[in-house]
């Protein structure tokens, strides 16, 4: 077994909103500077964190998760994608111990760290306290002894004077040091994380956020002493693949191809995901349904990932020549998957929040009624209803949800394609016909290995279809 040395630090917040996005941000646009490369990661299913994280450090940021995928697949995405990267930074979720189950830390930013072996800075809101803080601290510390927390940020300070105060009874009560702080500076308050956002990075109008942002932590942040903390992580074993599994990504002769829709409308996917399907045999061709670009002739597969087509809706609707293209290769046969953003321009139309209607694929009987709040969110479990191109009837795999609209007027009937579990209890959702499979459950490949292989022979099969009809 093979050994790697990797500086890294956990970035994780007492709870949401203290501020570790910025914080986040703030570091790795300041290390990228100093001529580091960065490697981000996110805790949790996220998409919209790893989003920044790639605009600042231009390397692909990558999701960590306990649930979605066992503790050795996890650690396997991290040493992977960390290959060549001189410091990982990676960002918690929610508070630190908040997870799947308020009586455990499964899933948690703590979970994630401990199986990193990694250091952990926590980052406090400090606003309207002083001494008090040294309290919070000792207890984030004290929950759980083997997430340790090697340093302490301080956010919204009034002053330095107030960092001052706060500084002296965490360094005195918790025996840690604080390596750093940020005053109230409204001119560095990250945008709100939703709709617009993929965009914005593409069009690089946030590079001046992250420029104030690292000239702020180069102010008031013990750089030096934060590099030291990273480099005091373990030498870590690397774990024996289960995911990118040696000798068993032998090309195939003719590799299947597929079509992945990836714009400003359709962004939402999990690297790896695609990483899988292309380590399995499968050769990705990307094109952009909004700037009018067909499915290609040469697919032998169709993805359609998630993102906010609402925002983009009355362009979709216009590109006539691209529907009746997904139209007609999803009705002869070929493999489709599609999820939340995608399941949604499948269906006969979005409604709006005005109330207009605009008409999409049409391939799945049901209208999507955007909401102004959101209709689902959490992490789900789904178990196929009927046999699909990546499940067999009775097969489960994991995932999440993250979603502004729902259904209405549906006649999906008995083409349901999961029963989906959350927090809440048990649904149905998502729709099955042939070998089209979409619905609102982003599914995380990791947590049913034979998900891609089960796809890609579809697509082989469908390949071979494709050459007898010629």
């Amino acid at each position: 077994m093979s050994h790697s040395t990797r500086p890294r630090l956990v970035i994780a917040g007492t709870g949401s909103g203290a501020g570790k996005t910025t914080v986040t941000l703030g570091l790795m646009a300041a290390f990228t500077r100093r001529g580091k490369r960065v490697q981000g990661f996110k805790i949790g299913p996220d998409y919209l964190d790893p989003s920044y994280h790639t605009a600042v450090t231009k390397r692909p940021s990558r999701n960590l998760d306990t649930w979605m995928m066992s503790p050795e697949q996890m650690l396997e995405v991290f040493i992977r994608g960390g290959k060549e990267a001189d410091l990982s930074i990676i960002e918690g979720v929610m508070g630190m111990y908040d997870g799947k189950d308020p009586m455990s830390d499964h899933g948690s930013t703590a979970d994630v760290a401990i199986h990193l072996e990694s250091p952990i800075i926590l980052v406090m809101d400090i606003g309207s306290m002083a001494r008090s803080a040294a309290a919070i601290v000792r207890g984030f510390q004290s929950l759980n002894p083997r997430a340790k927390i090697a340093g302490v940020f301080l956010n919204r300070a009034g002053s330095e004077g107030h960092y001052q105060l706060c500084k002296a009874a965490i360094e005195k009560e918790c025996q840690i040091p604080v390596v750093g702080w940020l005053g109230r500076e409204e001119g560095i308050a990250i945008p709100e994380r939703h709709l617009g956002l993929i965009p914005a990075v593409e069009r690089g109008d946030l590079d001046p956020l992250f420029d104030t942002l690292a000239h702020a932590m180069e102010k008031t942040v013990d750089l030096d002493q934060l590099e030291k903390l990273a480099t005091t992580a373990p030498t870590q074993s690397e774990p024996v693949p289960t995911l990118f599994i040696p000798q068993k990504n032998s090309i195939q002769e003719d590799p299947p191809v597929i079509a992945v829709a990836r714009d400003a409308a359709f962004n939402f996917y999990y690297p790896e995901n695609l990483e899988l399907l292309e380590w399995y045999g499968a050769t990705l061709c990307y094109f952009s349904p909004l700037e009018g670009e067909k499915v290609p002739v040469e697919a032998d597969g169709l993805m359609i990932g998630g993102g906010f087509p609402e925002e983009y809706v009355e362009q979709l609707a216009s590109q006539e020549k691209v529907k009746a293209s997904i139209r007609e290769r999803v009705k002869s046969g070929m493999p489709t998957f599609a999820e939340c953003g995608g399941f949604m321009v499948l269906c006969e139309r979005i409604r709006t929040l005005d109330g207009r209607n605009f008409p999409m694929v049409g391939l799945i009987p049901a209208t999507v009624t955007m909401t102004d709040r959101l209709a689902a969110l959490g992490y789900r479990e789904v178990r196929a209803n009927q046999d699909t191109i990546l499940l067999k009837k009775g097969e489960s795999a994991k995932g999440h949800e993250f979603r502004y609209s729902t259904l209405e007027e549906s006649k999906i009937g008995d083409k349901i394609a999961y029963e989906s579990i959350g927090r809440r209890g048990a649904t149905f959702e998502g729709y099955v016909a042939g070998n089209l499979l979409a619905g609102y459950t982003h599914l995380h490949f990791a947590s049913n290995g034979s998900m891609v292989q089960r796809w890609l022979e579809t697509c082989r099969q469908y390949r071979k279809q494709k050459i007898t009809q010629k």
